[in-house]
């Protein structure tokens, strides 16, 4: 049952400041929300202004929502309240506002509202306008307000007046024919009579009906001429601005009027941030921008994952078209606009909660049950309607659903591995297709609530700023091997590698991390496995220590598609290898030693290692992700990290298909930092040659958290997650980072999912840390992980957490923990919880107090190079 529909036992009568039209209405009620639809903004004016003066005179509280571009209309005054409001800040943020207020202002209180019609410059869809009604009028109904609300009756289409229509408790037509105004109400709740529904004559105090039918018929027929003048306008917001593209781009149109449209269409479409905006202005033009439309679903910005895709193929496209031409794939995406996430919310009346989710108190204890909601939500019908479109334009090739966020992929928040993105191998019936790939939205949608996105957005700032999540819709690039489907190649290139293992590399040159089949190996930290990092400017130098590392660190199982089982699949490669014709010749190179081995034993089949080094030896590979790289970096005037697949032909001629583009954070740009020539042995914790990420460091201590990895690895599954939890309860009481810098550091992989190889921490555990070291444990088989590039490391660049992995029984690494063991025990400090663990996980976990003794990390990216030392006695 709708608001409109709601019978309220008891409502008091409230005027309209008009006696005659008292009469008409049969007065208001207090609940009513009342739309006037006006042809004038004056005539809008006409009912506010007395509506205003005898709610004051009854003594209520009048607040007038100022928003619009019209000037005022109520004069400030005694009992009035102004409230400003930027409608340019967003949806969500608007509707907050406006939230807060109704909840202050309390019960009773009376509002005028700007004409709604005004919001359209800044939303550019109706679509929100309608939303914005329908989680406003709820709420005021609640209250026992009376509103008032104005449209322009020919900006609006007729979906979002059919909303508003349903929504509202009153709705009336105010319209001037033959020099005279008329009043007609088309819709009253809970009061009728024989007249109230006929058009109405006004003039003055007076609203005379129009009973006579020959009257009436001319009445109408005027208003239909004028109507007819007018019809072509009652389009969507949104399709005016396009239409408007459109025809400035076939016609006539001078350069002036050709920005003055894009000038419009980029702030709505492409990005709010002014860097991002200035990008598209040198290389988005009016053809680019008309060919998203016609690819999207919905309407609003397309988000920052795919305005990166665009913006690189359009660089490269422009700087060598040539070349590029040849090299890079055409993309066929789609594109769901970030409307569609907030009607996902309305529709699914799940709006109060997410205003209580946006306060303090609720921001991290709403949004867990927000989360489970909304993955099992439904989407507007018009919705499904064009999703069931696109997957007959796809067919049955495999989809990748990608979160595409406002602020996704812009400069200084890349959002790495925060929201989920999602493989639909896309089997079965239309139904079946339509209804797994609304599920994955869903699931996306619901991602925007997830503990680490919220913990990040709250880390850096973002708490408060609209974030609404639209979607970038990709055929899976790659082909069929029998039941599998993955493409040859995938990987993550960054222009500036601040993962340099070896001091002659060239950070500038730029690094890729390459794995066969689906890129989620490129991406994510897996244990276990290993994609294949290549330094641009020495790509056949790895960072291994000999042969039986080359192979241990290695890729040795695949992520494919399971066409028959409709899921995605990891397979191990020598299994692939069995079942179907891979691209070995370019990625892989045969494990002689191995191969005879097996062979001797099982007399198995040759056993293959995805070195890739014939991809990087003898093709243009190399030099093509070094132009590619360098030009987008260029353009950026930024160094940039990008996602790709790659495919072979029979030769080995790559070509490319960019997934994602976005700014790349760099702790590597610092000053050079003075190490110590030499540190006694009873001050250093620890020291290495290579092996650790953040640049030129020099970040004083005062704080240690030390996971042990004798008492850890003696802990049951259970106690292991335990001690995760406690990490995660240290890192949150850590109030300022900057004034309690603390080093974390523990056996084998933070982050991992397997608790057997480290600490299974997420990064919200571990999000205000300064440092986090992995030590190598070898007898109990938890290691490092060098997975450089990955999303794990793009969470430490970002929020600037060096990391340092230490081997202690390599030569070139040095590790004293007898330092913490030896320090006074006064320096240890009580874990002091409100909700204590059980003995043994906190006897594996002990923090330090060291800023008595002036602990320091320091490090020379250059010379790779790195101390933790007492730097006082």
């Amino acid at each position: 049952m709708t608001v409109a529909e709601t019978a309220r036992p008891n409502t008091e009568r409230v005027s309209t400041g008009l006696a005659g039209l008292d009469c008409v209405l049969d007065g208001l009620r207090t609940g009513d929300n009342v739309v006037w639809r006006v042809d004038d903004i004056e005539d809008y004016r006409g009912f506010v202004e007395p509506f205003a003066i005898r709610a004051v005179a009854g003594g209520r509280a009048v607040v007038y929502l100022r928003f619009g571009r019209h000037p005022p209309l109520v004069a400030p005054g005694p009992g009035i309240t102004i409230v400003s409001i930027d409608a340019l800040r967003g949806f969500e943020a608007f509707t907050r506002r406006v939230y807060q207020l109704i909840t202050d202002y309390g019960r009773g209180a009376f509002y005028v509202f700007d004409c709604l019609s005004d919001l359209l410059c800044a939303w550019a869809t109706d679509l929100m306008v309608g939303n914005l009604f329908q989680v406003i009028c709820p709420y005021l109904y609640r209250l026992d307000t009376v509103a008032y609300f104005g449209l322009l009756s020919r900006d609006h289409c007729h979906a979002t007046i059919a909303r508003i229509r349903e929504t509202t408790r009153v709705m009336i037509d105010v319209r001037r024919a033959d020099n005279a105004c008329y009043v007609q109400p088309v819709k009253v709740c809970e009061r009728q009579s024989p007249t109230m529904f006929l058009p109405h004559a006004h003039e003055g105090e007076t609203f005379r009906p129009v009973i006579d039918s020959s009257a009436a018929t001319r009445l109408y027929a005027d208003l239909a001429r004028r109507h007819s003048r007018t019809a072509h306008r009652q389009l969507d917001y949104w399709d005016h601005l396009f239409l408007d593209a459109a025809q400035a781009m076939n016609g006539t149109d001078d350069a002036e009027r050709r920005r003055e449209v894009l000038e419009r269409l980029y702030p709505v479409l492409i990005s709010r941030d002014a860097r991002i905006i200035a990008l598209a202005r040198r290389y988005l033009d009016l053809p680019d921008l008309i060919e998203i439309r016609a690819r999207m679903i919905g309407s609003g910005y397309i988000g920052g994952k795919a305005v990166g895709m665009l913006l690189a193929r359009r660089i490269l496209l422009e700087n060598d078209p040539e070349r590029w031409g040849r090299h890079l794939e055409p993309h066929d995406s789609f594109f769901v606009g970030a409307d569609v996430y907030y009607s996902y919310l309305v529709h699914n009346g799940w709006w109060p909660r997410i205003m209580r989710q946006r306060t303090v108190a609720g921001y991290f204890s709403e949004a867990r049950s927000l989360h489970e909601e909304m993955r099992g939500g439904q989407l507007p019908e018009e919705v499904r309607a064009q999703l069931e479109r696109m997957l007959d334009d796809f067919g049955q090739y495999p989809i990748l659903v990608r979160s595409s966020s406002l602020l996704e992929d812009g400069f200084g928040n890349a959002f790495a591995g925060k929201y989920e993105s999602l493989f639909l191998v896309n089997q079965g019936s239309p139904e079946q297709r339509l209804e797994q790939l609304e599920s994955a939205i869903c699931r996306v949608f619901a991602s925007t609530m997830s503990e680490d996105a919220l913990t990040y957005r709250h880390q850096r700032g973002l708490a408060d700023l609209e974030e609404p999540m639209a979607l970038l819709l990709q055929r899976v690039c790659g082909r069929y091997h029998g039941r599998w489907y993955f493409p040859d190649a995938a990987g993550v290139g960054v222009s500036r590698n601040t993962f340099v293992w070896d001091e002659s590399m060239d950070p500038s040159a730029g690094m890729v991390r390459l794995v066969m089949g689906l890129g989620t190996r490129a991406v994510d930290r897996i244990e276990g496995d290993h994609a294949c990092v290549v330094a641009l400017d020495q790509p056949h130098k790895r960072p291994f220590r000999d042969r039986e590392d080359a192979a241990r660190f290695s890729q040795h199982d695949v992520d494919v598609l399971d066409i028959c089982d409709n899921r995605p699949r990891t397979l191990a490669l020598r299994h692939l290898t069995e079942a179907a014709q891979l691209p070995l010749r370019w990625c892989g190179e045969i494990d002689r030693e191995a191969t005879q081995r097996a062979r001797e034993l099982t007399g198995a089949p040759p056993v293959w290692r995805l070195t890739f080094t014939p991809l990087l030896r003898e093709t243009a590979f190399v030099p093509l992700m070094q132009q590619l790289l360098r030009t987008l970096e260029t353009a950026y005037a930024y160094p940039v990290d990008v996602e790709f697949t790659v495919h072979l032909a029979a030769d080995g001629t790559p070509s490319f298909s960019l997934v994602q583009c976005r700014p790349l954070q760099t702790l590597g740009l610092s000053p050079r930092v003075e190490l110590p020539r030499k540190v006694p042995s009873r001050r250093l914790f620890f020291a290495t040659d290579g092996h650790f990420m953040g640049g030129n460091i020099d970040q004083p201590v005062a704080r240690v958290i030390q996971v042990e990895g004798a008492r850890y690895s003696a802990l049951t599954r259970v106690r292991k997650f335990a001690v995760a939890r406690l990490v995660g309860q240290l890192n949150r009481r850590i109030s300022d980072r900057d004034a309690c810098p603390t080093l974390l550091i523990g056996p084998g992989r933070w982050g991992t999912s397997t608790p057997e190889l480290g600490v299974p921490i997420r990064f919200a555990d571990i999000s205000r840390v300064a440092v986090i070291v992995e030590v190598a444990d070898l007898g109990d088989g938890m290691e490092p992980d060098l997975s450089f590039g990955s999303h794990f490391f793009q969470d430490l660049v970002e929020s600037r957490i060096a990391y340092v992995a230490l081997f202690p029984t390599r030569n070139k690494a040095r590790y004293n923990p007898g330092w913490l063991s030896a320090l006074p025990a006064s320096a240890r400090l009580p874990l002091d919880l409100e909700d204590p663990p059980d003995e043994a996980v906190a006897q594996a976990l002990t923090v330090y107090d060291v800023r008595e003794t002036g602990l320091r990390v320091v490090a020379d990216v250059l010379r790779q190079r790195l101390f933790c030392y007492q730097a006082r006695e």
